[in-house]
């Protein structure tokens, strides 16, 4: 029996073992990592770390197609996997690959980002683009993308997987709804050019479908003329019911802001002196007369975009809008900042963070999807009952409109016509045992999880993380069996993406 167990043992090391040699040999204009390989199990969230055996930093897509291709070709009895990774960005390690490949994205070349001018103007970029590049490279044009995400350092190929969502999402929809054509490599190592015309199936897969169908190489994003500056404005309430019919409000106008949050401040005090230094209040008299007492205050965040000789007629459309809310009114705080100073203002506090050693620390991030007519009752018993101490890190709250969704591709949302992004963006101290340490994080997190399950709400997770099939396919209801097919016809061996924990390689998964 022992000696049967040793060349068990023996037989799996030689197989583990054999992998970088077969892999050593295709023919790769960029190249391999088999030692130096722990950046690749580190991602933003900070809480898990699965080794890789080997990075692959292509020059080509025929790199990547070629790699996948052959761990295609060596069958089920290979328990090598494939996970791309941009900028490093998931939570959960959904970018990891356990004693499997993983792309760095960045690494990838090929032809330059190029813009199109004309009625109706795109940028072809790579994959492993990111987000605040393209906006530079597009503004030069006069141009710039219709939809963000609140932080621009993120790989396009990152945000495509999932949906990319922010405060133009209700105008615009999420950053899956302005993409006119990929170039993806499927599970099989095929290089397929897909759009809504062509390969249909595919492109509306691949989009928000979290890397189970291919990898996305190359994208045509959707573009419109760029303005050269913001009003950027935030107002307080104290009543949720109130914050949240005006935020409905606005996004159910025509012509309003273009750009709609919200995010929740708890048990805070000090809150006005804090924003001094980037927004001016409108009264600096009422303002300074304004106690926040460490309430729980709701803040509205809007942003209008202008050209400069336009100034006076926004700021007329602005006050008309403002006219019809009902915040406090002491609490109206403005500022004018350049289009590219309000799009990458996240990256500023990151500066920040990382100064005060701060940003690589764990993230335990919730974000959610839930129904409109759920989300005063959401809000009562979260912001009431179980969210009482302030948060270390924002808490974003607001709507969009389910109609600038396209419910052909893989992302999932609410079945409401308006729904909400609720995104608790915590960031953990490393070694606490108190409300800001770990612990204490995920099991608030597990509290709200539970809360939404009890009081059947009806709540999808954005960006979701589950450990088994089963919840999987609760998360995606009746949408599960057309997953399912997708990955049957894209990704038959469950290679790629297995950070995501879905399907799991040489075992069916119809």
């Amino acid at each position: 029996m022992i000696l049967f167990l040793s060349c068990i043992a023996f037989r799996n090391n030689l197989c583990l073992s054999s992998i970088p040699s077969t892999l050593k040999s295709l023919p790769l204009d960029g190249h391999f990592t088999f030692d130096e390989v722990h950046f690749a199990a580190k991602d933003f969230g900070n809480r898990y770390q699965f080794l890789p055996a080997a990075i692959l930093h292509p020059k080509s897509v025929s790199d990547i197609a070629n790699t996948i291709k052959h761990i295609w070709q060596m069958g089920s009895h290979s328990e090598l996997t494939v996970a791309a990774r941009g900028h490093g960005h998931a939570l959960q390690g959904q970018s990891q690959a356990h004693r499997g490949v993983v792309i760095s994205m960045e690494s990838l070349q090929g032809p330059e980002m190029q813009v199109y001018t004309g009625n109706s103007p795109y940028v072809d970029v790579s994959g492993g683009e990111l987000w605040i590049n393209i906006l530079h490279e597009s503004l030069k044009y006069g141009l710039t993308p219709k939809s963000w995400t609140d932080y621009l350092h993120l790989t396009v190929g990152g945000t495509l997987s999932n949906a990319g969502v922010s405060g133009q999402a209700f105008q615009h929809g999420p950053q899956i709804s302005n993409v006119n054509q990929l170039e993806v490599v499927t599970g099989k190592g095929d290089v397929v050019t897909c759009s809504e015309k062509h390969n249909s199936d595919l492109f509306h897969s691949v989009l928000g479908g979290l890397g189970q169908f291919g990898i996305i190489t190359r994208a045509r994003i959707s573009l419109e003329p760029a303005p050269d500056m913001v009003k950027w404005i935030r107002v307080l309430y104290s009543d949720f019911a109130t914050f949240a019919r005006d935020q409905e409000h606005l996004i159910s106008l025509g012509r309003t802001f273009d750009y709609i949050e919200g995010f929740v401040i708890i048990n805070r005090t000090g809150l006005l002196n804090n924003w001094r230094s980037s927004f001016n209040p409108q009264d600096p008299i009422q303002a300074s007369h304004f106690k926040s007492d460490g309430r729980t205050l709701f803040c509205l965040e809007l942003a209008k975009y202008f050209n400069q000789d336009k100034s006076d007629v926004v700021h007329q459309e602005i006050e008309h809008m403002l006219s019809q809310l009902g915040y406090i009114t002491s609490t109206l705080f403005l500022s004018e900042v350049t289009y590219v100073e309000f799009l990458d203002r996240v990256h500023v506090s990151e500066v920040k963070l990382r100064s005060k050693g701060l940003w690589e620390v764990p993230h335990p991030w919730l974000n959610l999807f839930i129904p409109r007519s759920k989300i005063n009752n959401f809000a009562d018993e979260v912001f009431g009952n179980i969210l009482t101490e302030t948060s270390n890190g924002p808490v974003l709250i607001y709507p969009v409109n389910k109609s600038k969704w396209d419910n052909r591709t893989s992302a999932i949302t609410p079945e409401e016509d308006t729904f909400y992004l609720v995104a608790f963006l915590t960031s953990a101290v490393p070694s606490s045992t108190g409300t800001d340490g770990l612990e204490h994080i995920l099991t608030q997190n597990k509290r709200i999880l539970e809360y939404c399950e009890k009081a059947h709400l009806g709540v999808k997770q954005y960006l979701p993380h589950y450990t088994t099939q089963e919840e999987w396919q609760a998360h995606f209801g009746p949408r599960w069996e057309i997953f399912v097919q997708r990955k049957s016809a894209y990704d038959p061996l469950a290679v790629l993406a297995p950070g995501q924990r879905i399907f799991k390689k040489a075992i069916p998964f119809s």
